[in-house]
Order: structure tokens, then sequence, then C-alpha cells
């Protein structure tokens, strides 16, 4: 959900039952060099408060207005703006481009009940996609039947005119191993939209002193990972060389639905991974999940770049696997 602000549903949900009014205003098409990509919402309050954005600050006011107005007649409203080459490169574009903004008033249009399990998808991990007719609002969930959108993250208009945007959970990529190439794909993976979560129970490498501010789960992989829950949104990287924390976290890793799994080591440490998962019960198919030796072939020598290859490959599996 890169470029779609966190927790623009919540907030519009919050302040709807605080009775304060509330408007969902979302980006639904684009043309030319638009300052924020389809799905960016940003949430209007009946008394004037705002957060998020449409347009990178060049129309804000204007859909703030619009959203007012909406909110009191309770009606749903599209919007289409021009961005000036001037206002777009206030926000870093090099020229220009068209938006069209949905409004929907929560209560009214977007329905609260609607809005309601939106959130508790989002707050449980569940990718969902709303629905609606752009010029209008007030759509439907739905959680199939847009396989390429949920794994491109890419709302937009369909064939028929409908407008789906797509609410897929935060990325997330589990590092086992808190050695020198997870200290560079920590800030990597999170330059790149993933939420990192490092597990190894050896104490000196998993400090805050090496990783100030991270998420430091101190316990065997295995356990680790049942704890967190491992989904297809989930990517798995293993830098530790031992045995008796790698396969753990494969027996586990293997089970389940994340979407991608990468193994430091040589081709013949990966071999030998290989004859002990055959002797655990995995089948050749299951095995062949595991990308080993991990990344991207690029000829990456040292932390940095090898920590890079991994990041390159782990986007590559998820955007272009069948």
């Amino acid at each position: 959900m890169a470029d779609i602000l966190e927790g623009a549903p919540e907030l519009a949900l919050s302040w709807h039952k605080a009775e304060r009014g509330a408007a969902l205003a979302t980006v639904v098409e684009t043309w030319g060099s638009a300052p924020r990509r389809v799905g960016a919402q940003m949430v209007v309050s009946g008394d004037g408060q705002i957060e998020g954005s449409v347009s990178g600050g060049c129309v804000e006011g204007a859909v703030m207005v619009e959203a007012l107005e909406s909110l009191e007649n309770g009606e749903g409203s599209l919007l289409e703006f021009g961005v000036s080459d001037g206002d777009a490169f206030a926000v870093g574009l090099a020229c220009g481009g068209t938006i069209r903004v949905l409004v929907e008033p929560i209560g009214t249009v977007l329905d609260q009940t609607v809005l309601q399990a939106l959130v508790d998808a989002r707050a449980g991990r569940r990718a969902v996609a709303y629905v609606c007719d752009p010029k209008i609002g007030g759509g439907r969930l739905f959680d199939d039947g847009f396989r390429d959108r949920f794994r491109m993250d890419r709302s937009g208009i369909e064939d028929d005119g409908r407008f789906v945007a797509i609410h897929n959970p935060p990325l997330r990529v589990v590092i086992v191993g808190a050695v020198h190439i997870a200290q560079a794909l920590v800030p990597l993976a999170r330059i790149n939209g993933f939420d990192p979560i490092l597990v190894d129970p050896r104490s000196a490498f998993g400090s805050q002193e090496r990783f100030p501010g991270e998420t430091i789960i101190e316990e065997w992989p295995d356990e680790a990972l049942e704890e967190i829950g491992m989904d297809e949104r989930t990517a798995l990287v293993l830098l530790t060389h031992d045995p008796k924390l790698d396969d753990p976290a494969l027996h586990v890793a293997l089970k389940s639905d994340v979407f991608y799994i990468g193994a430091l080591g040589s081709k013949r440490t990966h071999a030998g991974r290989r004859e002990r998962l055959l002797k655990a019960g995995f089948s050749e198919e299951v095995i062949g999940r595991i990308h080993g030796p991990v990344g991207l072939d690029i000829g990456a020598a040292g932390p940095s770049e090898i920590a890079t290859s991994i990041i390159a490959e782990m986007i590559q599996v998820l955007r272009v696997r069948s």
C-alpha cells in the first residue's frame, strides 16, 4: 500500500463515531505526472481537520471544501483537478498532470458497517478490495476476484467502470540471524516498504545497540515464526549459516503461505540443506520454494551489495510471480 495513508480508514471511522463527521477522499484516476498514485487517500473531518494527501499539497484545500459540502448534502462527488507544471515542480515532479478524486461522506455514502469491516480486515492482516462506482462511491468489500491487482498493490478503474481500491496488509520481512548483512538489509527493507522483524536467540547479535529501534525477537526461530504468523505478505530471509537455527525456521516457513524464502550459503551449503529437508519429509517441489543461494546473481560483494541483491529478488518474486 505504498503512498496510501496508513490509518486513513481507521481515522475516518474514529471521527465518524465521535460525531465529528468524516469524508474519505481517494485518488481514483491520474494522467501525466500526478503527484500521488491511484489509491492515495486523505480524510476530512466536519470541523475542517485534514490528514493525508491526494496531491502532495496542490489541491488539498479545494478537496477539503468539496468534502465539507459533501458532508452537508450527504452525497458523494467526483472531482477533477489539473496540476500545473509550477505546482508539480513544487512537490518534486518535472511536469504536471490531472487527477480525479472521489469524495465519500461516511454514513451517508460510505456505509459505516462497510468501513468497519475494512478496518477489521486491515487489523487482521486480511487483503480486501473496496469496489465502488467512481462517480458516486458507496461500495462493497471483496476478498477475491482481483488477483493481479492484489499482487501488484495496484488500485484502479476496471474495464466495466468500477473503481477498485486495494487494501493489502503491510509487507514484512522476517530476518533470522542478526548478522552484518542484516544491518544493511534492515534499512533497505524499510526503504522498499517492508516492516523488518529480526529473530536471533543470541542476545549478543540481536541487540538494540546493533539495531537501534528495531523489533528483535530473542527466541528460537521456529517459536518466533509461529508467534509472528507467516502469511502471503511475509518474506523470510535466513542469514545464520547454522542448521540449528535455519532448519527449524524452514520447517515452519515451508508449511506456510510466505511469498519468499531465501537462505544464505553456497551451493554446497544449500545442497546439504536440501538433503536434510528431504530426510525430514519435505518434497522436492516444496524445497524448491527456497531461494538458495539467496539473492539475485549480480556479482554482489560485501554486506550492502548482498542485501541489495536480496531485496531485489524479494521484489521480483512478489511482483512477477505467477
